[in-house]
C-alpha cells in the first residue's frame, strides 16, 4: 500500500521539523509562533463565532509563547481577554520573552497562578485557551499546574487546546497524571500520533491542523513515524471488477471456529468476508452447528468438522483461512489450531486462536494477527494496562516477536509489519460489543482472499470496519450497535 495517508509524528520528531524549518528553510522562531498563533485564533472564531471573551492560561515555554500572541490577537479583534500566566513575564525568554513583551505593548496584563490562586469569580469565559504546556512534556503533572488543568477542566465553559492537551503525552496518548479536556484542538507542523490513540482522541476534540508553511523540503528530511489512513487509500487498493469475472476469481475464505455453543461468532466471520466481495466462504465448524448455519446464511458453506483430518481438505481448497472466532479452548479447538497453524496458507488469527498462539509462541510471516489490548498482553507476557501505555510499541513488539503483521484494536487502531506502522481512528464506542472483532477478521480475510497481500488487507479492514461502524450508529446511534450491522455499510463501502 501507498497511503494517501497523513503523516503522524512522535515529539522528538517535531522537535527535529521545528529546527530544520528555522535551520534549513530560514523560517524564524518567532515567525513560526506567530504563524501558528494567528492559525489558531482563526480556529477559535470558527469553532466558536459567538465567543466574546476569552481566558487564556500561558505556561512558561513557546507553547505559553503561543498563548500570548493568541490573547494579543484576541484583544486586538475587540474581544474581552483575562490572561493567567504560570511566570512572570521576566522568567520567559527567546521567543515566548517576546510575544508576553508585545502582549504587554498592547495594554494587556495578566494574573499569575500560584496553588492557592482562584479564578475570577465574577468572569465567566466562553472559551479557555489551554497553552501550558508543549509536545516536550514526559513526566506527571503535579503541584499547581495540576491544581489550575482541575480548575480548568471543572468549569462549564468550552476548552481550546494549543498544539496539544496540556498533560497528553504527544507520543503515546496518554494522560500524565491530568490533562486538558479539550473540545477542540489546533496543531501545527506535524500531527502528534498520540492524539489520535489511546486517551487522546477523547482529550483532543476536534483536531485542526496546520502546517505553517513549512516547505515539503523540511518534511523529506524526517520520515513519519506512523500513518494515519483515508478512506481513499482503500478505493485505491480495490478498484473496479472485470465484467468476465467470476467467483474463481475472489478466492476462497475457509473460517475456522464455533466450538460447540459458539456457533454466531464464526457466522459473523464468514458474512463479513463475503460482504466484502470474498468469491467463495466456507465455515469449518463443530459437528452440531453445521445446519443451523447453513440455514441462517444459505450462502456460506457448512463443514462440520470433528478432528484435523475432517478439516484437512477444505484447508486444501482455501485461499486464505480466519481462525479464532468461537474457536475456544477445548481438546477439540486445540487439534483445530494445530491443523490450521501447520498449514501453508495465509492466516487471520483471532480471539481463541491468539490465546492458544500465546501457549506456544512461534514466528510466521504470513499471518495477521488481530488482538485487542487484553490478548495482546497474553501474547506479551504484560497486562491489558501495559499495553495501553504504550500502544505503538507493543505493535512493534508483537511484529518483532510472532512476524507477519499485528494489528492492535482499540481507539486509534494500529497495523504494523516490517515496512512500518499505520493507525486507523475510525469507528466508535457503540464497537464496545460482542461480535466486532468478529466481523474484523472476516474483512480482512475477504479482502486477501481478493488478491491484497496480508498488510494491504488488515489495514483497509481496519479501516473499512471503523468506517461503516460509523456510517452504521449514524442511523439510531452507538449505543445497542450489534457487529451485524456493519455488514450493509461494509459493502457499500467495497463498492465506492
Amino acid at each position: 500500500m501507498q497511503p494517501m495517508a497523513q503523516n503522524l509524528y512522535t515529539a522528538g520528531q517535531l522537535q527535529r521539523l521545528d529546527r530544520l524549518a528555522i535551520e534549513q528553510a530560514g523560517m524564524a522562531g518567532y515567525t513560526l509562533m506567530t504563524r501558528a498563533a494567528a492559525a489558531a485564533f482563526t480556529r477559535l472564531r470558527a469553532h466558536w463565532p459567538q465567543a466574546r471573551r476569552l481566558l487564556v492560561c500561558c505556561g512558561k515555554g513557546n507553547n505559553g509563547g503561543d498563548g500570548y500572541v493568541i490573547a494579543r490577537l484576541a484583544r486586538e479583534s475587540g474581544m474581552e481577554v483575562v490572561l493567567v500566566a504560570m511566570a512572570g513575564s521576566g522568567e520567559l525568554s527567546g521567543d515566548a520573552a517576546r510575544a508576553a513583551s508585545d502582549w504587554e505593548a498592547v495594554g494587556g496584563q495578566g494574573m499569575i497562578w500560584r496553588r492557592d490562586t482562584v479564578l475570577p469569580e465574577d468572569y465567566a469565559p466562553d472559551v479557555v485557551v489551554d497553552a501550558l504546556f508543549g509536545t516536550g512534556l514526559q513526566r506527571a503533572v503535579e503541584g499547581r499546574w495540576r491544581t489550575l488543568i482541575e480548575a480548568l477542566n471543572a468549569g462549564h465553559w468550552a476548552r481550546f487546546a494549543v498544539d496539544i492537551p496540556s498533560g497528553l503525552d504527544a507520543d503515546t496518548g496518554r494522560v500524565l497524571g491530568v490533562a486538558i479536556k479539550a473540545d477542540a484542538t489546533a496543531t501545527f507542523i506535524g500531527r502528534k500520533r498520540g492524539m489520535y490513540t489511546a486517551d487522546g482522541p477523547d482529550y483532543s476534540g476536534a483536531i485542526y491542523f496546520d502546517g505553517l508553511d513549512v516547505p515539503a523540503t523540511v518534511y523529506a528530511r524526517e520520515p513519519a513515524a506512523v500513518q494515519r489512513l483515508v478512506l481513499s487509500d482503500v478505493a485505491a487498493l480495490l478498484g473496479p471488477r472485470r465484467r468476465h469475472s467470476h467467483k474463481g476469481d475472489f478466492g476462497h475464505v475457509l473460517v475456522v471456529g464455533g466450538a460447540p455453543g459458539m456457533p454466531g461468532a464464526p457466522r459473523l466471520a464468514g458474512e463479513a468476508a463475503q460482504r466484502v466481495g470474498a468469491g467463495l466462504v466456507t465455515v469449518a465448524t463443530a459437528p452440531e452447528h453445521a445446519a443451523s448455519l447453513n440455514l441462517a446464511r444459505p450462502e456460506l458453506m457448512c463443514a462440520g468438522v470433528a478432528d484435523g483430518a475432517a478439516l484437512a481438505p477444505w484447508l486444501e481448497r482455501a485461499t486464505v483461512v480466519a481462525i479464532g472466532p468461537g474457536l475456544g479452548q477445548t481438546p477439540w479447538s486445540r487439534e483445530m489450531w494445530r491443523a490450521v497453524n501447520d498449514c501453508d496458507k495465509p492466516l487471520v488469527v483471532d480471539a481463541d486462536a491468539l490465546n492458544l498462539l500465546a501457549a506456544a509462541p512461534d514466528y510466521d510471516a504470513q499471518r495477521v494477527l488481530t488482538p485487542h489490548p487484553g490478548e495482546a498482553g497474553r501474547l506479551l507476557g504484560v497486562s491489558a494496562a501495559q499495553i495501553n501505555d504504550d500502544r505503538f510499541a507493543a505493535t512493534a513488539a508483537l511484529v518483532e516477536r510472532f512476524g507477519g503483521i499485528a494489528l492492535l484494536k482499540g481507539c486509534g487502531t494500529l497495523v504494523a509489519d516490517e515496512s512500518g506502522m499505520t493507525l486507523t481512528d475510525s469507528g466508535n464506542p457503540g464497537m464496545a460489543s460482542g461480535g466486532m472483532g468478529d466481523v474484523l477478521t472476516g474483512v480482512i480475510a475477504g479482502l486477501m482472499a481478493q488478491g491484497l497481500s496480508a498488510g494491504d488487507a488488515a489495514r483497509a479492514g481496519a479501516l473499512l470496519h471503523g468506517y461503516a461502524a460509523d456510517e452504521a450508529a449514524t442511523d439510531g446511534g452507538e449505543r445497542g450497535l450489534l457487529a451485524s450491522d456493519l455488514f450493509l455499510p461494509l459493502r457499500r463501502l467495497v463498492n465506492l
